[in-house]
């Protein structure tokens, strides 16, 4: 359906602005006439997908978790819908989202519910974010809902910037040792290559490979950077392809200390979601389908679908997740006695905010390993490069 920029007079006198959608402009204008708006101007917009998507990045999760805090706030306070979000409009300083925004609030205003208005840029509220939404409009407690989504989002980036912190420190120690080596082997080792040229000795296996190595680079770079370039998009395609995916999140569980880091995050995040869901009142199979679909991980989601079909058969919660064999006995036997208490919900938090401190050790044992490997794997690639170099100037030595 066609979008519609307007600019049109309230009944108040006032000048607004904002988007709706319509089958035509004419209906357009129907449609706010039937707000007592009267229009001054119209014009149709592209919508792009779900997001409207401008020049300059999409909407982070930061964004979107101040968002749900303060709605809750306004809500609580007794602030109709449509003016949290035009206050929330106002206050945005992205321009993608103030879009998004305005667009929630002219659907929320045609009559749409909030969660129906949302669901339309999965890319910014995810489909956790307007379910946990709809249950509170259902419930009638949409301030509460969205303080509680507003404290997943913030849990869940802590937990993400976690993991980011300790992959950063190898990643970027990676990166400025190849750049090391590619500045010796093109800058440097030609330098070298005229002093050897004078030298009436015989040059090592390892200067000479070197020295081939740097002709090559410097005759073929363009070579080397296309190549390099098509490896990394290469990557990129088939690690996002279904096959790719399932491959990574297989065997990155199984790396040490790696692995076991990845399968804790994976474990708080699932428990955290889906206690989150079942707090706020969404049934059980529609919880697990939608940590499923949030898990972030393939083997954890395989494990939570065989769940969902277990429960529906009339099992419990506990027993598949223990036959799944992805997640460790204690989580399984506390999910267990949730069950058998009632309280289901606050025993996931517990497990969820245990698995929080444990990835907090994780990450500070994996980096107390990576650093010294990675210094000692930069040393011994440098060092070889120089001792490469001056073998032959130590054999002219000796002679």
């Amino acid at each position: 359906m066609p979008t519609f920029h307007y600019r049109a007079r309230n009944s108040k006198g006032n000048i607004v602005s904002g988007e709706i959608e319509a089958d035509s402009q004419e209906a357009c204008i129907a449609k706010l006439r039937e707000r007592n708006f009267y229009v001054s101007s119209i014009k149709e917009v592209k919508k792009r997908g779900g997001n409207i998507v401008l020049f300059g990045g999409g909407v982070s999760a930061k964004e979107v978790s101040i968002f749900a805090r303060q709605f809750a706030t306004m809500i609580g306070s007794g602030v109709p819908i449509v003016r949290c979000l035009t206050i929330l409009q106002a206050q945005a300083d992205n321009p993608a989202f103030r879009n998004i925004i305005s667009q929630v609030r002219v659907d929320v205003e045609s009559g749409t519910t909030l969660s129906k208005a949302l669901e339309k840029y999965p890319k910014t509220f995810s489909n956790l974010f307007c379910s946990l939404v709809k249950a509170g409009e259902v419930g009638g407690i949409l301030d509460v809902i969205m303080e509680r989504l507003a404290d997943y989002l913030e849990s869940s980036e802590d937990l993400k910037s976690k993991v980011k912190g300790a992959m950063t420190y190898p990643v970027v120690v990676s990166l400025f040792a190849v750049v090391i080596v590619i500045a010796l082997v093109v800058f440097v080792l030609p330098q070298f290559k005229e002093i050897f040229a004078g030298m009436d000795v015989e040059l090592p296996l390892p200067t000479k490979l070197l020295l081939g190595l740097s002709d090559l680079m410097i005759a073929w770079w363009f070579l080397f950077l296309i190549g390099g370039f098509a490896i990394v998009v290469g990557l990129i395609f088939f690690f996002s392809s279904a096959f790719g995916k399932r491959l990574w999140d297989t065997y990155t569980l199984k790396i040490p200390k790696i692995g076991l880091m990845l399968r804790k995050v994976a474990i708080a995040k699932f428990t955290r979601t889906l206690g989150t869901l079942v707090s706020s009142g969404v049934p059980i199979l529609q919880a697990l389908e939608v940590t499923s679909q949030s898990s972030g991980n393939v083997v954890i989601s395989d494990a939570i679908d065989k769940t969902r079909v277990s429960i529906r058969e009339g099992e419990s919660i506990a027993d598949p997740l223990k036959n799944s064999g992805v997640f460790p006995p204690m989580v399984v036997q506390m999910i267990a006695v949730g069950e058998e208490t009632g309280e289901l919900d606050k025993m996931l938090t517990k497990i969820a905010d245990f698995y929080d401190s444990e990835v907090d050790a994780a990450v500070k044992g994996i980096t107390s390993v990576i650093e010294p490997i990675m210094i000692i794997g930069m040393g011994i690639v440098i060092g070889g490069i120089v001792l490469a170099v001056f073998m032959p100037m130590m054999q002219m030595v000796n002679m």
